[in-house]
Protein backbone atom coordinates (compact mmCIF):
# COMPACT_ATOMS: atom_id res chain seq x y z
CA UNK A 1 0.00 0.00 0.00
CA UNK A 2 1.47 3.63 -0.49
CA UNK A 3 2.16 5.87 1.79
CA UNK A 4 -1.34 7.20 2.75
CA UNK A 5 -1.63 11.13 1.87
CA UNK A 6 1.41 10.67 -0.92
CA UNK A 7 -0.12 9.61 -3.31
CA UNK A 8 -2.45 13.12 -5.25
CA UNK A 9 -5.93 12.55 -5.36
CA UNK A 10 -7.61 14.06 -8.24
CA UNK A 11 -10.68 15.08 -8.75
CA UNK A 12 -12.44 17.52 -11.45
CA UNK A 13 -15.31 19.88 -11.81
CA UNK A 14 -16.46 19.47 -15.36
CA UNK A 15 -15.23 22.85 -16.30
CA UNK A 16 -11.98 21.19 -15.24
CA UNK A 17 -12.15 17.59 -16.37
CA UNK A 18 -9.99 17.60 -19.78
CA UNK A 19 -6.97 19.13 -18.30
CA UNK A 20 -6.94 17.26 -14.55
CA UNK A 21 -6.87 13.58 -17.03
CA UNK A 22 -3.79 15.47 -19.07
CA UNK A 23 -2.44 16.29 -15.09
CA UNK A 24 -3.40 13.05 -13.89
CA UNK A 25 -1.71 10.80 -17.11
CA UNK A 26 1.39 12.95 -16.29
CA UNK A 27 2.05 12.32 -12.96
CA UNK A 28 0.48 7.94 -13.71
CA UNK A 29 -1.91 8.63 -11.57
CA UNK A 30 -6.34 8.08 -11.95
CA UNK A 31 -8.67 10.85 -12.16
CA UNK A 32 -10.66 9.63 -8.85
CA UNK A 33 -14.50 9.00 -9.37
CA UNK A 34 -16.95 11.67 -8.63
CA UNK A 35 -21.00 12.58 -9.41
CA UNK A 36 -20.83 16.51 -10.40
CA UNK A 37 -24.23 17.59 -11.63
CA UNK A 38 -27.71 18.87 -11.32
CA UNK A 39 -30.39 18.41 -9.21
CA UNK A 40 -33.47 18.68 -11.54
CA UNK A 41 -34.04 22.49 -10.03
CA UNK A 42 -30.27 23.27 -11.50
CA UNK A 43 -29.24 23.15 -7.55
CA UNK A 44 -25.01 21.67 -7.55
CA UNK A 45 -24.75 18.43 -6.87
CA UNK A 46 -21.73 16.27 -5.72
CA UNK A 47 -20.55 13.23 -4.17
CA UNK A 48 -17.06 12.27 -3.77
CA UNK A 49 -17.32 8.51 -4.90
CA UNK A 50 -13.69 7.39 -3.19
CA UNK A 51 -12.71 7.58 0.35
CA UNK A 52 -10.24 11.01 0.62
CA UNK A 53 -10.04 10.70 4.48
CA UNK A 54 -6.62 11.52 5.68
CA UNK A 55 -5.23 12.34 1.67
CA UNK A 56 -4.29 14.93 -0.22
CA UNK A 57 -6.96 15.79 -2.35
CA UNK A 58 -6.15 18.47 -5.59
CA UNK A 59 -10.02 19.79 -6.75
CA UNK A 60 -9.85 20.79 -10.81
CA UNK A 61 -12.09 23.53 -12.30
CA UNK A 62 -11.74 25.87 -15.30
CA UNK A 63 -14.14 28.55 -15.77
CA UNK A 64 -14.98 29.46 -19.52
CA UNK A 65 -18.50 29.69 -20.27
CA UNK A 66 -21.38 29.41 -17.63
CA UNK A 67 -18.49 30.62 -14.94
CA UNK A 68 -20.96 31.31 -12.00
CA UNK A 69 -22.52 27.46 -12.30
CA UNK A 70 -18.62 26.17 -12.18
CA UNK A 71 -17.62 28.83 -9.36
CA UNK A 72 -20.76 26.91 -7.65
CA UNK A 73 -19.64 23.40 -8.39
CA UNK A 74 -15.65 24.29 -7.05
CA UNK A 75 -17.00 25.61 -3.67
CA UNK A 76 -19.41 22.34 -2.92
CA UNK A 77 -16.46 19.87 -4.32
CA UNK A 78 -14.45 22.07 -1.75
CA UNK A 79 -17.49 21.21 0.82
CA UNK A 80 -17.53 17.62 0.33
CA UNK A 81 -13.83 16.89 0.72
CA UNK A 82 -13.60 19.07 3.94
CA UNK A 83 -16.81 17.06 5.11
CA UNK A 84 -15.06 13.83 4.11
CA UNK A 85 -11.94 14.68 6.79
CA UNK A 86 -9.53 14.51 3.48
CA UNK A 87 -5.75 15.90 5.37
CA UNK A 88 -5.08 18.58 2.78
CA UNK A 89 -7.51 20.49 -0.02
CA UNK A 90 -5.60 22.23 -2.84
CA UNK A 91 -7.86 23.92 -5.10
CA UNK A 92 -6.67 24.21 -8.68
CA UNK A 93 -7.64 27.15 -10.77
CA UNK A 94 -5.23 27.69 -13.42
CA UNK A 95 -7.40 30.39 -14.30
CA UNK A 96 -8.81 32.49 -11.34
CA UNK A 97 -12.19 33.52 -11.85
CA UNK A 98 -13.26 37.84 -11.65
CA UNK A 99 -9.70 38.23 -11.17
CA UNK A 100 -10.27 41.58 -13.77
CA UNK A 101 -12.18 42.92 -10.58
CA UNK A 102 -9.54 42.82 -8.27
CA UNK A 103 -10.59 46.40 -7.08
CA UNK A 104 -12.68 49.54 -7.48
CA UNK A 105 -12.56 51.14 -10.52
CA UNK A 106 -15.74 53.42 -9.54
CA UNK A 107 -17.75 54.13 -6.77
CA UNK A 108 -20.18 51.37 -4.94
CA UNK A 109 -18.14 48.62 -6.74
CA UNK A 110 -17.30 45.31 -5.44
CA UNK A 111 -14.14 43.84 -5.44
CA UNK A 112 -15.07 40.43 -6.94
CA UNK A 113 -12.00 38.92 -6.68
CA UNK A 114 -11.24 39.47 -2.81
CA UNK A 115 -14.58 37.54 -2.72
CA UNK A 116 -14.02 34.89 -4.79
CA UNK A 117 -10.57 34.18 -2.33
CA UNK A 118 -13.29 34.35 0.65
CA UNK A 119 -15.31 31.33 -0.84
CA UNK A 120 -12.74 29.45 -1.66
CA UNK A 121 -11.10 29.87 1.59
CA UNK A 122 -14.09 29.22 3.67
CA UNK A 123 -15.34 26.52 1.45
CA UNK A 124 -12.59 24.09 2.24
CA UNK A 125 -9.39 24.87 0.62
CA UNK A 126 -6.42 24.63 2.09
CA UNK A 127 -4.23 25.80 -0.90
CA UNK A 128 -4.89 27.04 -4.07
CA UNK A 129 -2.92 26.66 -7.29
CA UNK A 130 -3.37 28.88 -10.24
CA UNK A 131 -1.10 30.54 -13.20
CA UNK A 132 -0.53 34.10 -14.43
CA UNK A 133 -3.31 36.09 -11.81
CA UNK A 134 -4.55 39.11 -13.38
CA UNK A 135 -2.72 41.18 -10.94
CA UNK A 136 -0.30 39.64 -8.23
CA UNK A 137 -1.46 41.32 -5.70
CA UNK A 138 -4.98 39.01 -5.47
CA UNK A 139 -2.30 36.33 -3.43
CA UNK A 140 -2.58 39.07 -1.04
CA UNK A 141 -6.81 38.20 -0.70
CA UNK A 142 -6.38 34.70 1.01
CA UNK A 143 -5.32 33.86 4.25
CA UNK A 144 -4.21 30.49 3.09
CA UNK A 145 -0.67 29.20 0.95
CA UNK A 146 -1.13 30.53 -2.96
CA UNK A 147 1.27 28.95 -5.80
CA UNK A 148 1.05 31.23 -8.33
CA UNK A 149 2.53 29.82 -11.25
CA UNK A 150 4.20 32.29 -14.26
CA UNK A 151 3.92 30.61 -17.61
CA UNK A 152 6.43 32.49 -19.23
CA UNK A 153 9.65 30.27 -18.24
CA UNK A 154 8.04 26.93 -19.58
CA UNK A 155 5.89 28.57 -22.32
CA UNK A 156 9.60 30.39 -23.35
CA UNK A 157 10.97 27.07 -24.66
CA UNK A 158 7.98 26.26 -27.32
CA UNK A 159 8.22 29.65 -28.28
CA UNK A 160 12.09 29.58 -28.67
CA UNK A 161 11.30 25.80 -30.67
CA UNK A 162 8.96 27.86 -33.07
CA UNK A 163 11.72 30.15 -33.70
CA UNK A 164 10.13 33.17 -31.86
CA UNK A 165 13.08 34.40 -30.80
CA UNK A 166 16.30 36.52 -31.37
CA UNK A 167 17.23 40.02 -31.43
CA UNK A 168 14.22 40.40 -35.02
CA UNK A 169 11.34 39.46 -32.34
CA UNK A 170 10.22 42.35 -29.94
CA UNK A 171 7.58 41.43 -27.20
CA UNK A 172 4.72 43.63 -26.76
CA UNK A 173 2.80 44.32 -23.79
CA UNK A 174 -0.93 45.21 -25.31
CA UNK A 175 -1.55 47.63 -22.05
CA UNK A 176 0.82 48.88 -18.48
CA UNK A 177 -0.57 45.94 -16.80
CA UNK A 178 1.24 43.10 -18.57
CA UNK A 179 4.74 44.98 -18.62
CA UNK A 180 6.48 43.10 -15.88
CA UNK A 181 5.69 39.63 -17.39
CA UNK A 182 6.18 40.99 -20.93
CA UNK A 183 9.83 42.47 -19.57
CA UNK A 184 10.46 38.76 -18.06
CA UNK A 185 9.08 36.64 -20.91
CA UNK A 186 11.60 39.35 -23.40
CA UNK A 187 14.21 38.24 -21.39
CA UNK A 188 13.69 34.61 -21.84
CA UNK A 189 13.64 34.95 -25.66
CA UNK A 190 16.75 37.53 -25.80
CA UNK A 191 14.51 40.14 -27.80
CA UNK A 192 13.56 43.97 -26.97
CA UNK A 193 10.44 45.12 -25.79
CA UNK A 194 7.19 47.93 -26.69
CA UNK A 195 4.82 49.39 -24.69
CA UNK A 196 1.22 49.77 -26.07
CA UNK A 197 -0.84 52.86 -24.00
CA UNK A 198 -4.69 52.22 -24.10
CA UNK A 199 -7.78 53.68 -22.39
CA UNK A 200 -11.37 52.83 -21.53
CA UNK A 201 -14.13 55.46 -22.58
CA UNK A 202 -15.84 56.41 -19.40
CA UNK A 203 -19.42 55.39 -20.36
CA UNK A 204 -18.15 51.94 -22.09
CA UNK A 205 -15.76 50.46 -20.19
CA UNK A 206 -15.77 46.80 -22.37
CA UNK A 207 -14.16 49.01 -25.59
CA UNK A 208 -10.76 49.73 -25.90
CA UNK A 209 -8.84 52.54 -27.44
CA UNK A 210 -5.39 52.85 -28.22
CA UNK A 211 -3.60 55.42 -27.63
CA UNK A 212 -0.19 54.87 -28.07
CA UNK A 213 2.83 52.44 -28.56
CA UNK A 214 6.51 52.89 -27.62
CA UNK A 215 9.07 51.09 -28.85
CA UNK A 216 11.33 50.36 -32.39
CA UNK A 217 9.12 47.91 -34.41
CA UNK A 218 10.39 48.83 -37.89
CA UNK A 219 11.45 45.42 -39.90
CA UNK A 220 10.46 43.52 -36.80
CA UNK A 221 8.62 40.45 -35.72
CA UNK A 222 6.31 41.04 -33.04
CA UNK A 223 4.92 38.72 -29.96
CA UNK A 224 2.37 40.31 -28.24
CA UNK A 225 2.07 38.79 -24.89
CA UNK A 226 -0.80 39.05 -22.31
CA UNK A 227 -2.73 36.88 -19.29
CA UNK A 228 -6.13 36.74 -20.76
CA UNK A 229 -8.08 37.40 -23.90
CA UNK A 230 -12.07 38.22 -23.41
CA UNK A 231 -13.65 39.63 -26.30
CA UNK A 232 -10.40 40.42 -28.39
CA UNK A 233 -10.96 44.01 -28.80
CA UNK A 234 -7.29 44.76 -27.13
CA UNK A 235 -5.17 42.21 -29.16
CA UNK A 236 -6.65 42.95 -32.23
CA UNK A 237 -6.66 46.72 -31.51
CA UNK A 238 -2.86 46.43 -30.63
CA UNK A 239 -1.89 43.94 -33.78
CA UNK A 240 -3.42 46.41 -36.32
CA UNK A 241 -1.09 49.37 -34.88
CA UNK A 242 2.41 47.16 -34.54
CA UNK A 243 1.75 46.67 -38.03
CA UNK A 244 1.24 49.86 -38.70
CA UNK A 245 4.64 51.04 -36.87
CA UNK A 246 6.25 48.86 -39.64
CA UNK A 247 6.15 45.31 -37.67
CA UNK A 248 6.46 42.69 -40.58
CA UNK A 249 4.71 39.96 -38.67
CA UNK A 250 2.10 39.90 -35.78
CA UNK A 251 1.94 37.01 -33.26
CA UNK A 252 0.38 36.38 -30.11
CA UNK A 253 1.06 34.56 -26.89
CA UNK A 254 -1.71 34.52 -24.20
CA UNK A 255 -2.08 32.05 -21.31
CA UNK A 256 -5.93 31.88 -20.91
CA UNK A 257 -8.32 31.63 -23.85
CA UNK A 258 -11.91 33.07 -21.72
CA UNK A 259 -12.47 34.19 -25.69
CA UNK A 260 -16.43 35.12 -25.04
CA UNK A 261 -18.75 37.06 -27.41
CA UNK A 262 -17.31 37.36 -30.97
CA UNK A 263 -13.81 37.12 -29.95
CA UNK A 264 -12.95 34.39 -32.68
CA UNK A 265 -14.28 36.20 -35.59
CA UNK A 266 -12.49 38.86 -34.55
CA UNK A 267 -9.32 36.89 -34.85
CA UNK A 268 -10.11 35.48 -37.87
CA UNK A 269 -10.95 39.17 -39.40
CA UNK A 270 -7.18 40.29 -37.68
CA UNK A 271 -3.67 40.46 -39.45
CA UNK A 272 -2.47 38.32 -36.68
CA UNK A 273 -0.09 35.23 -37.73
CA UNK A 274 -1.34 32.97 -35.09
CA UNK A 275 -2.62 33.36 -31.56
CA UNK A 276 -0.45 30.70 -29.09
CA UNK A 277 -2.94 30.01 -25.86
CA UNK A 278 -2.16 27.38 -23.01
CA UNK A 279 -5.17 24.92 -21.77
CA UNK A 280 -6.02 26.22 -18.53
CA UNK A 281 -8.93 26.39 -19.85
CA UNK A 282 -11.20 24.29 -22.29
CA UNK A 283 -11.02 26.25 -25.86
CA UNK A 284 -15.03 26.83 -27.32
CA UNK A 285 -16.05 24.67 -30.28
CA UNK A 286 -15.48 27.66 -32.37
CA UNK A 287 -11.95 28.38 -31.47
CA UNK A 288 -11.26 24.56 -31.68
CA UNK A 289 -12.14 25.06 -35.10
CA UNK A 290 -9.63 28.12 -35.64
CA UNK A 291 -7.05 27.54 -37.76
CA UNK A 292 -4.71 30.56 -36.21
CA UNK A 293 -5.29 29.16 -32.31
CA UNK A 294 -2.60 27.31 -31.43
CA UNK A 295 -2.86 25.45 -27.53
CA UNK A 296 0.17 24.66 -25.33
CA UNK A 297 -0.44 21.87 -22.82
CA UNK A 298 0.55 23.04 -19.47
CA UNK A 299 -0.45 20.31 -17.80
CA UNK A 300 3.15 19.04 -16.87
CA UNK A 301 3.81 22.30 -15.27
CA UNK A 302 0.80 21.73 -13.14
CA UNK A 303 1.91 17.95 -12.63
CA UNK A 304 4.71 18.62 -11.30
CA UNK A 305 3.94 21.07 -8.99
CA UNK A 306 1.41 19.18 -7.45
CA UNK A 307 4.08 16.45 -7.12
CA UNK A 308 5.92 19.41 -5.19
CA UNK A 309 2.98 20.24 -3.20
CA UNK A 310 2.51 16.55 -2.33
CA UNK A 311 5.93 15.43 -1.36
CA UNK A 312 6.27 19.14 0.53
CA UNK A 313 8.70 20.31 -2.02
CA UNK A 314 9.57 23.58 -3.30
CA UNK A 315 6.85 24.68 -5.65
CA UNK A 316 9.54 27.84 -6.85
CA UNK A 317 12.43 25.78 -7.89
CA UNK A 318 9.92 24.83 -10.44
CA UNK A 319 10.58 28.88 -11.89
Amino acid sequence: MAEKGRVPMIFAGTGGAALAARVAAHLSVPVCEALVGRWPNGEVRVQLREHVRGERVFLFQSFSRDVNSMVMELLVMLDAARRASAAAITAVVPYFPYSKQERKFRGREPISARLMADLITESGANRVLTMDLHEGAIQGFFKIPVDHLPSTPFVSRHLKERGLCGPDMMVVAPDEGAVEQAVELSGLLGCDIAVVFKRHPINSPTDVETVEIVGDLEGRRALIWDDMILGGSTLCNAARMVLERGAKEVHAYITHPVLCEDAVERINASCLEELIVTDTIPLPPEAARCDRIRVISVASLLGDAIDRITWECSVSELL
